[in-house]
């Protein structure tokens, strides 16, 4: 079976492909953030007369939403690896927009009672099958797609999507926060958030639509005919090490990025509640443009010292960084004291999120790279990255926080020894070496026809 993929041809061609895919990733990911940044707003209207335990409950939905993950990247990762991944790509963003919107016209619990909370909580979990789908299928896509010696750069345009995300969804909280009240917001003001998402895929839809395709043809024709295309046997038989490893890899990476990007914000907002709430929400949103921009940094150096280096940095930052962050944000009344704790954080947090697409996707071949990739990904990120912040509610709610934290310390010190010990800098890797057999099989062709 042929598992070449299409040759990157030109820079151009290839921040073209990288900018129509990352597209999608930026909607997609505004749609999971609206719900964090908003769950203050709107957790009256799904739980009315539970106002004590309404907030947990709030992040228990958000949690559990991170169960579909592995089921969404399994189903997408087979159907992008056996039929192309813009195909794939475009049905995740377009499920993730229709659930956004039916969220938008939810009615509240005073209308429909219980009802109310069913909708959401189905409409959440369709989020997290297709986000499990997203990441995996647009990490190998844009590692695929990416020119060789630019790949972390170009790749890292994944998280910059990503992160931007959630800077739309602050910057839209920002607005509304600046020209409505509280109870405006809490009424109506969070649906219009929500709408924004799905009104903003009609877009996306067509730029996907019109984005190269990784695959080479025969590829893809190959892929539809052959049992080990995108197959869950053929990754667990004979994939297993890499899909370990990407696990590993992703462990330490997850749980620190929802610790520092969806903890850090929200104790930021708790600290500058009430008359401060504008200022907390510039802090955060300032703090999180800056972790966008940081990506393509992160991605450029690591083009020239190499991706393992970086993910040592965030291991070791990771490590020494996290009781400091989690116990110094919650008593900061200085607004610039606390941007430059929370800053910090995404600095060492770049370590991992700039490069980690292209590192998980040159692990796998191309007949089970979006499966790998994906699978590995969401059970890494369904098990550590979405119960964080549950799990630091819990642990405000009981006074555990120390117990918190070292809990993603030690996650945070398992990563950074995988990356010691399994990972090279140069080491030979699937993406180069098929791109090798593809101009090789290229040359010959145009001989034979010269």
């Amino acid at each position: 079976m042929s598992t070449t993929t299409t040759i990157p041809t030109s820079l151009r061609r290839s921040v073209s492909n990288t900018l129509k895919g990352s597209a999608g990733n930026l909607v997609e990911w505004y749609d999971v953030y609206v719900y964090s940044v908003f769950a203050s707003y709107f957790e009256s209207q799904f739980f009315a007369g539970d106002e004590k335990n309404s907030m947990i409950y709030i992040w228990a939905i958000f949690g559990v939403t991170f169960l579909m993950r592995p089921v969404g990247s399994w189903f997408f990762g087979r159907f992008a690896d056996r039929h192309g991944r813009r195909l794939a790509l475009t049905i995740s963003v377009s499920l993730m927009a229709l659930c956004s919107l039916i969220v938008a016209i939810t009615p509240t619990a005073e209308a429909i009672g219980a009802g109310a909370l069913v909708i959401l909580t189905l409409a959440r979990l369709l989020q997290g099958f297709a986000t499990g789908g997203e990441y995996g299928t647009s990490a190998t896509y844009m590692s695929e797609a990416a020119m060789p010696g630019r790949r972390g750069f170009l790749s890292s345009f994944q998280y910059v999507t990503l992160v931007g995300g959630h800077v739309l969804a602050q910057l839209t909280l920002l607005i509304m926060v600046l020209t409505l009240s509280p109870e405006e917001i809490s009424a109506w003001g969070w649906r219009v958030a929500f709408g924004i998402g799905g009104v903003a895929a009609v877009v996306v839809f067509w730029l996907r639509r019109t984005m190269d395709e990784s695959l080479r043809d025969d590829t893809i024709a190959a892929a539809k005919g052959s049992k080990g295309s995108g197959s869950m046997s053929e990754l667990l038989r004979r994939q297993w090490r890499p899909l370990l490893l990407c696990f590993l890899i992703t462990m330490g990476g997850t749980v620190a990025f929802y610790t520092y990007s969806v903890n850090g914000p929200t104790i930021i907002k708790g600290s500058f509640a009430g008359e401060d709430v504008v200022t907390g929400t510039i802090i955060n949103l300032i703090a999180l443009i800056g972790l966008m921009l940081l990506q393509p940094v992160g991605g450029w150096l690591a083009d020239i010292v190499g991706r393992k280096t970086l993910l040592v940095f965030f291991g070791v930052g990771g490590v020494l960084y996290t009781w400091f962050l989690i116990t110094a944000l919650p008593t900061q009344e200085n607004p610039v004291v606390a941007f430059l704790i929370l800053f910090g954080g995404f600095v060492i947090l770049t370590g991992y999120t700039s490069i980690n697409a292209v590192v998980k996707a040159q692990l796998f071949p191309t007949h089970i790279r979006a499966l790998g990739v994906g699978f590995g990904y969401a059970l890494a990120n369904s098990v550590f990255g979405g119960t964080a912040p549950l799990l630091y509610a819990g642990a405000q709610a009981t006074d555990q926080v120390p117990l918190f934290i070292a809990y993603v310390t030690v996650a945070i010190a398992v990563s950074l020894v995988v990356y010691l010990v399994f990972l090279k800098n140069n080491a030979p890797n699937w993406i180069d070496d098929e791109l090798a057999m593809t101009e090789r099989a290229d040359a010959r062709d145009a001989a034979r026809r010269g």
